[in-house]
């Protein structure tokens, strides 16, 4: 499969309306790049304001594209992940509607079915939020 991936709905376990990521835009062993465009009818855009939810929930989506692209690419299914602790998380902006974000998770560590990320938001070359995240995997 090559990269960026704009049809990205076979990969996440999200359906419509709660996706939060648009197209996967680089991934390799430890790093994974997403770009989300924001739409006035997301169910965390608030007056014309994408939430902190939504930002917490765009990095969490940015793993599972990484998981379902590496599935795919073994003939495996994709798996349903679940957020199991955040850390850290710091919001030091908000997108509007309209935005385009950059999000980037970096494999921190991997055991089993527990990964831990840290996840990064970008607008514009601008840091909007950070976190690090526990994420388990169902088999």
């Amino acid at each position: 499969m090559n990269l960026p991936v704009e049809d990205i709905i076979p990969l996440i376990p999200q359906k419509p309306p709660f996706v939060m990521v648009s197209q996967l835009l680089y991934s390799d062993e430890t790093i994974t790049r997403s770009s989300f465009h924001i739409l006035a009818d997301n169910v965390f855009v608030k007056n014309d304001v994408f939430q902190e939810a939504g930002l917490l929930e765009n990095i969490a989506q940015t793993a599972a594209l990484r998981n379902g692209y590496q599935a795919e690419a073994e003939n495996k299914p994709v798996a349903i992940g679940y957020i199991g602790a955040v850390k850290d998380f710091e919001v030091l902006g908000l997108p509007k509607v309209g935005d385009e974000l950059i999000t980037e998770i970096t494999i921190g560590n991997q055991i089993l079915d527990v990964t831990v990320i840290l996840g990064k938001v970008w607008h514009n070359d601008n840091l909007l939020a950070q976190c690090e995240m526990k994420l388990f995997i169902s088999k």
